[in-house]
């Protein structure tokens, strides 16, 4: 039987296209060195299968010749999702096992909106779980964001585990960092509390947001580079550069935000 619950399954059209974006650049490398046609699963898609379907897309744009499998736990979901399989583009019934044929290891697992509902205790054998599935090299992405795809955070996994944790926005439409924090992973939702690294962090964020409001006339993506640059002055272990920053992103290093501790310094 597949394993996990199924999800509410609301879903919409570049919902994940932050995500994927970051996942092209991230991964572009090991995508492109793959020495047969890399397999990427979207695990519990939703009741559509648009998400599948545009990662398909943007990840044949970094390699022609890459395959995406959508894995749904609801089997009406799967037979809803059967008249867009193609070439590359398969869809099977399944969960946290993953049934891919011929037990197949993909080079990127992507879990967007699937743990939200889980309990905070269990996410971690679930990573583990998904991690003990990926290739050799290859990435496990897991995270949340609202419906319309404007605010996005995600933890990118090795088969070592927890690497990095980004954080992406439209920021036409932020009124400050730590409006992300409703989109925090459910293993860090709970612990955006004094004492934990991750409300540190998203403090220490606003302040550098409020200190960089006369860039505001210059536009929001002047005033959120300047400052991420000034979070990375105060020894925040930021893993990305200004190129990513102009996106609308910021990629954190896991040691600094896991739970349990309160930051650099």
């Amino acid at each position: 039987m597949p394993e996990g619950t199924v999800t509410r399954g609301t879903t919409n059209p570049n919902r994940l296209r932050r995500m994927d974006r970051w996942i092209a650049h991230a991964h572009g490398t090991a995508l492109r060195g793959a020495h047969h046609p890399p397999l990427a699963v979207d695990l519990g898609y939703g009741a559509a299968p648009w998400t599948a379907v545009e990662l398909l897309g943007r990840l044949r744009r970094v390699r022609p010749d890459a395959r995406v499998a959508g894995v749904e736990i609801d089997p009406e979901r799967v037979a809803a999702a059967l008249p867009y399989a193609r070439d590359g583009l398969s869809f099977v019934r399944g969960g946290f096992e993953m049934p891919l044929p011929g037990g197949e290891r993909p080079l990127l697992i992507r879990a967007a909106n699937v743990l939200r509902q889980y309990p905070e205790d269990a996410v971690g054998a679930v990573w583990e779980r998904l991690c003990g599935r990926l290739a050799p090299g290859g990435l496990l992405v897991e995270g949340t964001c609202d419906e319309p795809g404007r605010r996005h955070v995600w933890v990118a996994l090795g088969p070592e585990g927890p690497r990095t944790v980004t954080f992406a926005a439209r920021l036409a439409d932020l009124g400050t960092p730590s409006d992300l924090a409703e989109r925090l992973p459910k293993v860090l939702i709970h612990r955006n509390v004094p004492g934990e690294r991750v409300h540190r962090f998203l403090a220490d964020f606003d302040r550098a947001w409020a200190a960089a409001a006369p860039y505001a006339p210059l536009g929001a993506r002047q005033r959120w580079v300047t400052a991420v640059r000034a979070l990375a002055a105060a020894g925040w272990p930021l893993a990305d550069d200004v190129r990513r920053w102009r996106q609308g992103e910021v990629t954190v290093r896991w040691a600094a935000l896991a739970p349990g501790g309160a930051g650099p310094g």
